[in-house]
C-alpha cells in the first residue's frame, strides 16, 4: 500500500475522502465530520497526512500521522 495523503473534499452527496492523485473518492459521507473521521483512520493506518478542505475547496487544516520530520534535521 502506498502512502497517499487523504483529502476531505466537498462532494455532490456531502463530503468525500479522496487519496491524493485519485480521480474517484475512497468514500462519501453525509457530513464533513464523518468524512474527517474516515480520512483520519486511513491516514493513521498509512502513516500519511490528512488535509481538510473547506466548502470553497481551499485547504483549511492539515494533520500529519506517522513520522513527522519536525523539527527538521540540520
Amino acid at each position: 500500500m502506498t502512502k497517499k495523503n487523504q483529502h476531505v473534499v466537498p462532494h455532490a452527496s456531502g463530503w468525500a475522502v479522496r487519496g491524493a492523485g485519485n480521480e474517484r473518492a475512497t468514500s462519501v459521507h453525509g457530513t464533513q465530520r464523518e468524512a474527517i473521521s474516515a480520512a483520519r483512520e486511513v491516514a493513521i493506518r498509512q502513516g500519511s497526512e490528512m488535509l481538510i478542505h473547506g466548502e470553497n475547496g481551499r485547504i483549511r487544516e492539515r494533520n500529519t500521522y506517522g513520522r513527522d520530520p519536525y523539527p527538521p534535521k540540520g
